[in-house]
């Protein structure tokens, strides 16, 4: 995703903020939705957990080191972006594993009601993104950086599906896992480094351009899969 960030940028003659925000998004991996897109996907939501923790960990350890390489001059402060994960992704995620080691009763009859919850979440704060954000967004029409948005995110889909391998819930996991980035971490970097606000504001339509491409993608996928004939075991 770096490498497509760079490639992109440099394609689209994105000026200088908006290809460094796109290269900010390309090292913040780990990004705290993908479960639930995942889910709406019917990929392999075990996959998606442990895929999302792990993107969550390497990006903390990950930014740090390559991110002042690509870009001279930028330091990473990783206790800044541990931070905002653990309080975002892995707190809950632990009292999530924990209610449900402990109380798998609990678990199961909470979970209906709180996927209907976060999914209800999740819509409106689309709605709240696009509505306090959209002077943003209109600021970026004509630089092509909402074009070049969707373009890095249809490249991180693609690029996850065809290296999936051949099982669909993993390939439609990992599709959806390289496009999504870290936007808290990214903000965190952009926020941290730069002064021109161009980066933070870039950063802010990505996230939000994410949601409204990933989301249709995410229940094309899961239509697709409820579609597919059930495979019947050979007969032995």
């Amino acid at each position: 995703m770096p490498l497509a960030a760079i490639l992109i940028a440099r394609a689209l003659q994105l000026a200088q903020p908006l290809g460094v925000a796109l290269l900010i998004l390309g090292v913040a991996a780990g990004a705290p939705f993908l479960p639930k897109l995942a889910g709406i996907a019917e990929g392999n939501l075990a996959f998606a957990v442990g895929l999302m923790v792990l993107l969550m960990v390497l990006t903390v350890g990950y930014m740090p080191v390559v991110l002042p390489v690509l870009l001279e001059g930028v330091s990473v402060d990783p206790t800044k972006i541990a931070k905002s994960l653990v309080l975002l992704m892995l707190l809950p995620l632990i009292v999530r594993l924990g209610v449900r080691a402990r109380a798998a009763g609990v678990a199961d009859k909470t979970a209906t009601l709180l996927n209907k919850v976060s999914t209800a979440s999740l819509t409106l704060m689309i709605v709240m993104m696009v509505i306090t954000n959209a002077r943003n967004i209109i600021s970026l029409f004509g630089t092509r950086g909402v074009l070049a948005s969707i373009v890095f995110l249809l490249v991180g889909v693609a690029v996850g599906w065809f290296l999936g391998g051949s099982s669909r819930d993993i390939k439609s996991a990992l599709a959806l896992g390289t496009a999504q980035r870290n936007i808290a971490a990214a903000l965190v970097v952009g926020g941290q480094n730069f002064d021109d606000p161009k980066v933070v504001v870039m950063i802010t339509v990505v996230a939000i351009v994410g949601l409204l491409v990933l989301m249709p993608i995410s229940r094309q996928l899961g239509k697709s899969a409820s579609q597919a004939p059930v495979r019947q075991p050979a007969a032995t």
